[in-house]
C-alpha cells in the first residue's frame, strides 16, 4: 500500500472512532446530564409534542395533556380543580419549567422511566408517539375540598390529613394558592406575564408546597415530643409532681419563660403532666429541659423526623432542632417549640401519628399506583415504616394525655360530640418583617383514640392570637366533621 494512502487511511480510522465514541458518550453516557441542562430546550420542546400522563385523584385527571390546535404543539396540559391541587401537582410549563408532582413524576409521566422501556421500543415499531404513565394519588378528593373550603381566604395556613397505619397522605391543602393553568400556556410571554402576578400573592411562592416546604416554629404542640422526652426518662412518670410558677428566669438572665396569662395555669403552682399538658403550661418544661439536657431532646426529635431527607414523592424540608452551641436557656425555649426549633406542618403530623399509631412512623406518601398506557400497573408503593419514634407504653401515656386540650383545655373549641379527638394545640410568638408581635398558630392531633384513623394538623403563619387560636381549632373541627361524616 501507498504510504501516502496507508497514513490517510488510518486518519480516517481514527477520527471514525473518535465520532463513534463522542457519539456513543453523548447517546448512552451523558444523555441525562444533557437532557438535564437548563439551557437544552431541545428536550423541554420535545417533551411538550409528546401526549404526557395523567395526574389522578379518585380516578379523575386533576392533570392532564389535552389535543390542541393552537399550532404551536400538539399538545396542552390543563389542570382541573387547579387552586385545590397547585402546591402538589406544581406546573409544566416551557417558560417556567417544571415543579412539585410534575417534575417529580416526570419520568413516569414522560414514558421515559425505565419501567416503559418496552413500550417506547414498541413506539419505534409502530411509529406511534410513547404515551406517558398515568399517576393515581392517595388524596381523597372530598377532604382536600373539605380542607380547602375550611381555610378562610386571606390566611396563610395548610392543612394536612394521613393515615396513621399507612403513611397515606388524604389531604394536603395550603391557601393562598394559585391556578397553575396561568402558567402551562405556550406563549412564553404571557407565562412570565403571568407568573410575575403570582409571585406578587403575599404569602405565596409558586416554588414552594407550605405543608412540606415552610419551616415555621410550633410552639406549644412540640411538647408532644418534650413529654416523650421526659415519660422516657427515669425522672418524670404520669404521677410526678412538677413546679408550675407562674413565670421563671431562663438560666442566667433576666429573661422570664412565662405561663399564658389569660389561660388557667396559674391555678396550680405545682401539677402532674394531666394538667400541665392540657392547659399548655410552659415553666414545668423549664425543668424538664434542664433535667434532661440537649442530647436527649436530640434523640427525641431524630427519631421524630427531624433533620432527615424525606420524599413523598415531593421532597420534604428536614425539620431543625440545633444541637450545636446551645445554651440552657436556649433549649428551654426549644422545649416549648420556640427559638430556632423549626418544623414543617408535615412533620407536626408525623408527631400525631407516632402517637396514635403506638408509637410508630409510617413513612408519608402521596402516589397510590403507577399505571402503564396499556393499562398494566407497573408501581403500587406499599405502606413502609419510617421509624419507631417511642415506645407503645409512652405513646399510650401521650395518648391520654392529649384527651386533656380537647376535654378541658386549649383545644375545646375543636372538638365534635361523638368523635373522640385527641390533641395538641400550639402557639408560637414570632414577629412580621416589621417588628410586630405576631403568632403561628397549630393543631395537631387525631381520631378515634381507640382506632386512630386519620392525623390532622392545622397551621395558621403570622396572625394575631385570637384569630390563629379560634381559626385553627375551628378548622380541626370542620376536617373531624368531613372524615366521620358528623
Amino acid at each position: 500500500m501507498n504510504q501516502a494512502i496507508k497514513h490517510v487511511w488510518v486518519a480516517l480510522t481514527a477520527m471514525f472512532v473518535i465520532c463513534l465514541g463522542a457519539l456513543s458518550y453523548i447517546q448512552f453516557f451523558n444523555a441525562e446530564t444533557l437532557n438535564d441542562n437548563a439551557l437544552n430546550k431541545r428536550q423541554l420542546f420535545r417533551e411538550f409534542d409528546l401526549p404526557r400522563g395523567a395526574i389522578l385523584v379518585d380516578g379523575k385527571p386533576i392533570a392532564e395533556s389535552v389535543e390542541t390546535d393552537d399550532g404551536q404543539f400538539n399538545f396542552q396540559r390543563k389542570y382541573t380543580d387547579p387552586e385545590l391541587y397547585a402546591h402538589l401537582t406544581g406546573y409544566y410549563s416551557l417558560a417556567n419549567g417544571t415543579t412539585q408532582l410534575e417534575s417529580e413524576l416526570n419520568d413516569w409521566l414522560t414514558g421515559s422511566s425505565s419501567d416503559l422501556l418496552f413500550d417506547r421500543l414498541a413506539g419505534m415499531f409502530t411509529g406511534q408517539k410513547a404515551e406517558g404513565a398515568s399517576v393515581e394519588l392517595t388524596i381523597d378528593g372530598k377532604l382536600q375540598q373539605a380542607a380547602y373550603d375550611a381555610i378562610p381566604d386571606g390566611l396563610r395556613a395548610s392543612v394536612v390529613v394521613t393515615d396513621p397505619k399507612t403513611g397515606e397522605i388524604l389531604s394536603m391543602v395550603s391557601k393562598p394558592t394559585f391556578d397553575t393553568n396561568d402558567l402551562a400556556v405556550h406563549s412564553t410571554s404571557e407565562a412570565a406575564k403571568n407568573m410575575k402576578k403570582i409571585s406578587e400573592i403575599d404569602g405565596l411562592s409558586p416554588y414552594v408546597n407550605p405543608a412540606i416546604g415552610d419551616l415555621v416554629s410550633p410552639g406549644s404542640s412540640f411538647k408532644i415530643l418534650s413529654t416523650v422526652a421526659a415519660l422516657e426518662s427515669d425522672d418524670y412518670d404520669m404521677n410526678t409532681v412538677i413546679k408550675n410558677p407562674a413565670s421563671v428566669n431562663y438560666p442566667g438572665s433576666k429573661d422570664k419563660m412565662n405561663n399564658f396569662y389569660e389561660g388557667i395555669c396559674g391555678r396550680r403552682s405545682e401539677a402532674t403532666l394531666e394538667f400541665i399538658f392540657a392547659q399548655s403550661c410552659n415553666t414545668p418544661y423549664m425543668e424538664i429541659s434542664q433535667k434532661l439536657g440537649i442530647e436527649k431532646f436530640a434523640d427525641v426529635t431524630e427519631r421524630f423526623g427531624f433533620g432527615q431527607q424525606l420524599d413523598i414523592p415531593q421532597s420534604v424540608t428536614p425539620s431543625q432542632f440545633p444541637t450545636k452551641d446551645i445554651t440552657a436557656a436556649q433549649l428551654a425555649q426549644m422545649a416549648i417549640g420556640q427559638y430556632n426549633n423549626k418544623v414543617t406542618p408535615l412533620q407536626m403530623n408525623m408527631a400525631a401519628m407516632a402517637i396514635a399509631n403506638d408509637g410508630v412512623i409510617m413513612k408519608p406518601n402521596m402516589v397510590k399506583k403507577v399505571t402503564a398506557p396499556d393499562l398494566r400497573v407497573i408501581e403500587e408503593p406499599k405502606p413502609e415504616k419510617f421509624s419507631t419514634a417511642t415506645t407503645p407504653e409512652v405513646a399510650a401515656d401521650l395518648k391520654s394525655l392529649m384527651k386533656g386540650p380537647v376535654q378541658s383545655g386549649t383545644a375545646m373549641n375543636a372538638a365534635v360530640p361523638g368523635v373522640d379527638l385527641r390533641a395538641k394545640t400550639g402557639t408560637a410568638q414570632v414577629r412580621n418583617e416589621n417588628g410586630v408581635p405576631i403568632v403561628n398558630s397549630w393543631i395537631t392531633g387525631f381520631a378515634p383514640a381507640d382506632d386512630p384513623q386519620v392525623a390532622i394538623t392545622v397551621t395558621i403563619q403570622q396572625v394575631d392570637y385570637n384569630t390563629g387560636h379560634n381559626t385553627a381549632g375551628a378548622i380541626m373541627k370542620k376536617m373531624v366533621e368531613a372524615v366521620f361524616n358528623k
